[in-house]
């Protein structure tokens, strides 16, 4: 995966192992960011791989 990859909605919950529900909440609440090009969402993989370390951060404290 390269920092400047976007990523689908499909290959993003394949990556964190999480349903499209869970998914969206993580977009809807901000906490994974995405943007839109036309009516597709995608996911920068610099984003994923920030909310994966954030999490990992949190879970260490």
């Amino acid at each position: 995966m390269h920092d400047d990859e976007l990523l689908t909605v499909p290959e993003t919950m394949a990556h964190l192992k999480i349903g499209r529900s869970a998914l969206y909440n993580l977009l809807r609440t901000r906490r994974l960011a995405s943007l839109t090009i036309g009516r597709a969402r995608r996911i920068p993989a610099h984003a994923l791989a920030d909310y994966v370390q954030r999490r990992l951060e949190e879970a260490a404290r």
